[in-house]
């Protein structure tokens, strides 16, 4: 008898091991109390480590079809100014965009304590936005502009003439508490990029706004995004990267309406911030809900692509953590480039659930 029960502890002691050893590796789950985080594998904001999460937002970019129009755009008609102007090609570029063969000219332009960073593709060209482009199509994105004086700035785009987006600038009314008395107007650059103005009246946004200035254009507040769930947005920013829900709304009506040029347009708007840099909006249309999703064979080289750069501590551990989470990526892995041209060291393109490309970036040490 003895043979059969050593044969059976054997067994059993394997089992126990097997399972150990299972159940470790295992992603933990999630608490079930709250809606927008029940999905087995995705990390609460409070487990993602302080050095592993989102540090700042460092610029908001854009891939245009001629640098020295935009750059004469951005800096005549917006009082942006040129802070770096650099030319890069080779496989380290190439592999990190998802594209042969590029070569690249990459401006920096400084609004503020903000950031753009402006790239054309001299080679390989990519798609012009499509014509009838609307605000809620999901691949929708633009940067919030702040203005002193909304009337003073939209007479100076208008002497630009400006392509509008919006009919004229619009005044948020006084139900809506989080943004009464805010003024905004959409508008377009001359590759079509949605751009967008702001005015935030006394106690509103943030009091950096408030400041005694001469100037016109201030700086950035935000990027916004069309999204199709919140809740899933906010398990990608929030739960993966670390980025902090600072404020909700609904905004409806027809200022909205025709600040958007969306008929009955109604929105769920979420402003997500990290330490530092601008802010991150969703944008997500409860009505109408026809928006386009991102085009499946849409590349950086293409117009219509914006990329949010954010500065992490380890992007290695991040990109870690979004593979596991199923979460697609323009670049094959995080590309190292040594030369360190474009002001960083390691770096990453990966798209959010709709498709909006984040480049995430490690510093160099100081």
């Amino acid at each position: 008898m003895k043979q059969p029960i050593k044969i059976m502890r054997r067994a059993i002691l394997s089992v126990c091991i097997f399972v150990s050893v299972t159940t470790f590796a295992q992603e933990p789950t999630l608490p079930q109390s709250d809606s927008s985080q029940q999905s087995i594998g995705y990390l609460t904001t409070q487990q993602v480590p302080n050095q592993q999460a989102v540090v700042a937002v460092e610029s908001v970019g854009m891939t245009v079809s001629n640098m020295d129009r935009a750059v004469e755009f951005y800096s005549q008609v917006l009082s942006f100014k040129k802070v770096s102007d650099v030319e890069v090609l080779g496989t380290g570029y190439e592999q990190l965009q998802g594209i042969f063969g590029i070569r690249l000219r990459v401006v920096k332009m400084q609004l503020g304590e903000e950031l753009i960073e402006l790239t054309e593709y001299l080679t390989p060209r990519g798609k012009p936005i499509p014509v009838d482009s609307r605000s809620n199509d999901r691949w929708f994105q633009h940067i919030a502009i702040v203005v002193k004086d909304m009337d003073r700035a939209y007479q100076h785009l208008r002497k630009f003439k400006v392509q509008h987006t919006s009919t004229a600038p619009q005044r948020l009314p006084d139900w809506n508490k989080a943004a009464a008395g805010i003024r905004a107007f959409y508008f377009k650059d001359p590759d079509g990029h949605n751009l967008e103005i702001i005015y935030f009246p006394p106690g509103k946004g943030n009091p950096k706004w408030q400041k005694s200035t001469n100037q016109l254009f201030l700086g950035i507040d935000h990027t916004a995004i069309v999204v199709s769930s919140t809740a899933n947005s906010l398990k990608f920013y929030r739960d993966l990267l670390g980025l902090e829900l600072v404020g909700e709304s609904i905004n409806y009506g027809t200022e909205q309406e025709y600040l958007n040029n969306v008929q009955g347009a109604r929105l769920r708007i979420s402003g997500l911030k990290s330490p530092a840099g601008p802010g991150i909006e969703f944008l997500e249309y409860l009505h109408p809900t026809d928006g386009r999703s991102l085009p499946a064979d849409a590349r950086p080289n293409d117009l219509l692509h914006w990329q949010t750069t954010l500065v992490v501590n380890n992007v290695e551990a991040i990109a870690q953590r979004l593979r596991l989470n199923q979460s697609t990526f323009i670049s094959a892995r995080v590309v190292i480039l040594p030369e360190q041209t474009l002001g960083f060291k390691k770096g990453i393109l990966v798209r959010d659930p709709d498709g909006h490309a984040l480049r995430l970036i490690e510093k160099p040490e100081m």
